[in-house]
């Protein structure tokens, strides 16, 4: 369930992530910024513990983008659940920014799950037919950069 968090708790968490990472937005023709919004989400998608989403962008600045975000998992097992992106035609790219912990993806609901670990520098990327999950596996904070494009998008560019 998407939650907004409290200001103390918005920039306690914006404070964690800025231990680790330089949370500056330069935009074009823009002047430079910082963290959009933060949403909390409680058992995302059915995962244990809280996800923090640290917004970047305005919703609908970017043309092919629909999420420009840090998804934040601060304690051990805080998990996003199996979800899929089909449903809005979409493709879904991460990249861990810091920490460790499980990547999970299978074709639909019933296909077999594959597991990897994943730790700084690993990139996943799965599109509209995938199921997938992220858990952070340790007491450190998993930090995830997401794009998320809609593929139609990639339809009309192929058109010109």
């Amino acid at each position: 369930m998407k939650q907004t968090p409290t200001i103390i708790e918005s920039n306690k968490v914006i404070g964690i992530v800025s231990q680790y990472l330089d949370l500056t937005v330069t935009p074009f023709g823009q002047s430079i910024r910082s963290v959009v919004r933060v949403d909390t989400r409680e058992n995302m998608y059915n995962g244990d513990g809280v996800v923090y989403l640290l917004q970047m962008f305005d919703v609908e600045e970017l043309v092919n983008n629909r999420i420009g975000a840090y998804m934040v998992f601060l304690n051990k097992n805080d998990q996003a659940g199996f979800h899929t992106h089909g449903t809005r035609n979409e493709q879904e790219l991460y990249v861990v920014m810091q920490g460790e912990g499980e990547y999970s993806d299978r074709t639909g609901v019933t296909g077999t799950v594959r597991t990897q670990k994943i730790k700084k520098g690993s990139i996943t990327a799965v599109n509209g037919i995938g199921f997938h999950s992220v858990k952070n596996t340790t007491d450190e904070p998993l930090i995830v950069f997401v794009i998320t494009s809609n593929e139609k998008n990639k339809v009309l560019l192929n058109e010109k």
